[in-house]
């Protein structure tokens, strides 16, 4: 695994901008930074990274069947008892669900550890199923990289096919996109996805989530009042859970993407849960509850709340030492916390990989970085290839 320093290709600010990916810049820093890639072999693509992803899903999902069945634990991932059935019910049905990402901390020698499960509502999809693999495209037609240069990306042609099974699963049924107004980097990844989705032949609409209303006999409705009967929100459960039609989140009769069961799969108390199921296992990192005798054999650790995104209220201990934290709006459900192992570091950066799947299966991978120890919604996203 190497980072390796490149020039940037002319006039892409102007691409992107043409291909709508207006968020490449953010707040005058910039999100995009293709002035170095990240280079790996196949073997440690398909060792290291693709088949541990593959293993951790799975050991993911043992634990979701264990959690919808046991109210304690249901009650350990703060899921509103209202919702309980709902929850088990989903899960019983198999509700189909689209994509996840798992966040691992890789340095190309050592086994990937997780992190977390981003399995709700990841986000940086459309810079990496298209515009890294246009990255590698350009540079491989202009001789700045080698013909036989290759990237693990395989996600837009997942996704395509994906929509297009899970239409077969949802005859007839128009399939809405949402998600907030205020977030610029939201839309792009949900405008995204509805053209995958056009792509694989499905019909779309698009609503925002504080424009969801709720029509006569509870069905959920959008602003030109059709009824919604399957519908892709880029919106955590844990604020689905406390929207004023929350009730009718079943009742309404609504297939959801993602479905009602991915409460658990994206909590974070999924991280000690996993380590009491399979402890030692070696893509795992010691984690426990906040209130967990245990945790106090761990001297360096970070402290994650239950419910977070990007980064926010995540903090380093190192001995009794604070040595970096960030702010948010999250914490009052609770923390976990996981034992400490850093992130590789490539001069003054800090690497975390995402490890994509779609339909249960790996898709391809992501690259943030970070001169800071913990990575945000403002970390740098560089492209990737694959030599040797």
């Amino acid at each position: 695994m190497l980072r390796v320093s490149h020039k940037e290709r002319p006039n892409w600010r102007a691409q992107a901008e043409q291909l709508g990916f207006g968020f490449h810049t953010m707040y005058g820093e910039p999100y995009w930074d293709e002035t170095a890639y990240y280079q790996f072999t196949l073997a440690q693509i398909e060792r290291d990274i693709e088949d541990p992803t593959a293993e951790l899903h799975q050991m993911c999902l043992e634990v979701v069947d264990q959690v919808v069945r046991d109210e304690q634990l249901l009650r350990r991932c703060r899921i509103p008892e209202a919702r309980w059935q709902d929850v088990l019910d989903s899960w019983q049905r198999r509700d189909p669900s689209l994509y996840s990402r798992l966040d691992l901390a890789y340095d190309g020698r050592g086994p990937a550890k997780l992190y977390e499960n981003n399995a709700d509502t990841p986000t940086s999809l459309f810079e990496t199923a298209f515009w890294q693999w246009l990255w590698l495209e350009d540079n491989v037609d202009a001789g700045r990289l080698r013909r036989d240069a290759d990237q693990f990306n395989l996600l837009q042609e997942r996704l395509v096919a994906r929509f297009a099974s899970m239409a077969a699963h949802y005859p007839g049924q128009r399939l809405h996109f949402s998600c907030c107004k205020e977030s610029i980097e939201d839309r792009g990844t949900v405008q995204y996805l509805e053209d995958c989705a056009l792509e694989a032949g499905l019909d779309t609409a698009f609503v925002h989530i504080e424009d969801i209303g709720l029509g006569e006999g509870g069905w959920l409705t959008d602003t030109d009042s059709h009824t919604i009967d399957w519908m892709f929100k880029l919106y955590p459960w844990e604020f689905m859970f406390r929207e004023k039609y929350a009730e009718h989140l079943a009742s309404s009769r609504v297939n959801w993407l993602e479905p009602l069961w991915k409460s658990v799969l994206s909590n974070k108390a999924l991280l000690p849960l996993l380590w009491q199921r399979f402890p030692d296992h070696p893509n795992l990192l010691p984690a426990y509850f906040g209130d967990d005798p245990k945790r106090s054999a761990l001297q360096e650790y970070v402290q994650k709340p239950l419910f977070s995104r990007e980064g926010a209220n995540i903090s380093v201990m190192r001995h009794g030492e604070l040595v970096a934290e960030v702010d948010g709006p999250y914490g009052e459900e609770g923390f976990i916390v996981q034992a400490w192992h850093p992130l590789p570091k490539f001069g003054d950066n800090h690497a975390l990989i995402g490890s994509w799947l779609v339909d249960d299966k790996p898709a391809g991978i992501a690259v943030r970085e970070d001169t800071g120890l913990i990575t945000q919604d403002l970390s740098r996203y560089l492209p990737h290839i694959i030599l040797g």
